[in-house]
């Protein structure tokens, strides 16, 4: 599915960004964090003062749609503090920050306002549909380094609850349909036009013809083996992260993902939603790609092809990626 090649194209990306910060030696630095309530709970259009002393300037920003903010270019050696405002919250203000050349970046991860007035005491009893719902749109904010879409992981594998149907064909409609996800299957596309594969014509007809299938079958793989099966098979199309225990016991669980899945009823089941889906994907191919590229040989190798990704991608979701996706890192402190 498309998710899988962004995954992959998240660490190369990753590791070139680490290796520009390491060589820059930048006289600049950043501040940035999240506005979050005491439970969590994001906190878009807050407004976010930088203050400072003079001779250093003064601005502000509004926290996005994810209460993310961030300032950029900001002198070494000046103490910056961050004060930040927002309807029905308390006022917070940070302690003192000092960028030097070594730590010329800091995340504020401890914003959590306040309600400016105590509210009674109310307990409220929410569906499993509502809860799930909510689920999922906190897991539709998962974007490795804020960026690249990290929908299909659950964090919190303990309190997950299943999916509906709907929301199973939601999540993959907005994984597949995600600006990122399809700036991701062109580059891909670039990639294959590169190395001449699949047959296609050369130039720009050849390149819309490899974007054009890598669409479909994206597309294909991800209805299938992300909503259409695991509803009618009643599982979950996600990763469940383990987090704990041994490595070898960490790696195990991700290599075997996509062979086993967990079902809507909790129980471990053979994954025939996220094979299938593959299967089906790979078939469908042989409707579209140029003759010389169909054939048993070629499904079986797609096939395998794209389970091995699946690995891969579950590897990376369990000893890599939730460092690098802010909102889940964000949680962890709040824990």
């Amino acid at each position: 599915m498309p998710q899988k090649h962004l995954i992959i194209f998240s660490l190369i990306f990753t590791l070139r960004v680490f290796a520009q910060n390491s060589a820059s030696g930048s006289s600049h630095g950043t501040i940035s964090g999240s506005v979050v309530d005491v439970n969590g709970g994001i906190i878009p259009g807050a407004v976010v003062a930088l203050k400072c002393q003079s001779p250093c300037n003064e601005e502000s920003t509004v926290s996005n749609d994810t209460g993310d903010f961030h300032f950029h270019g900001l002198s070494l050696g000046i103490s910056y503090e961050i004060g930040v405002s927002a309807s029905g919250f308390k006022d917070w203000t940070s302690g003192a920050i000092v960028l030097t050349q070594e730590h010329s970046t800091a995340s504020l991860v401890d914003m959590h306002l306040e309600i400016s007035e105590p509210a009674a005491s109310v307990t409220v009893f929410a569906s499993r549909e509502e809860v799930a719902t909510e689920q999922v749109h906190l897991e539709e904010q998962q974007r490795v380094l804020g960026i690249i879409p990290n929908f299909y992981v659950v964090y919190d594998s303990k309190n997950a609850v299943p999916l509906s149907t709907r929301l199973k064909f939601q999540l993959a409609l907005r994984a597949s349909t995600d600006p990122i996800t399809i700036a991701g299957v062109g580059a891909l596309a670039g990639m294959q036009q590169a190395g001449g594969t699949p047959n296609y014509a050369e130039g720009a007809k050849g390149y819309g013809q490899r974007f054009g299938a890598d669409t479909a079958t994206g597309f294909s793989d991800i209805m299938i083996g992300g909503a259409v099966l695991p509803s009618l098979l009643h599982q979950d199309p996600r990763y469940f992260y383990q987090g704990t225990g041994s490595t070898r016991s960490r790696l195990r669980h991700a290599l075997f993902s996509p062979f086993i899945c967990r079902g809507d009823d909790g129980r471990s089941e053979i994954n025939f939603s996220s094979l299938g889906g593959e299967l089906a994907s790979s078939a469908l191919a042989e409707t579209y790609y140029p003759s010389s590229n169909r054939g048993p040989r070629f499904v079986l190798g797609s096939f395998g092809v794209g389970t091995g990704e699946l690995a891969v991608s579950a590897v990376l979701q369990e000893f890599l990626l939730r460092r690098l996706t802010p909102s889940a890192r964000r949680r962890d402190y709040e824990q």
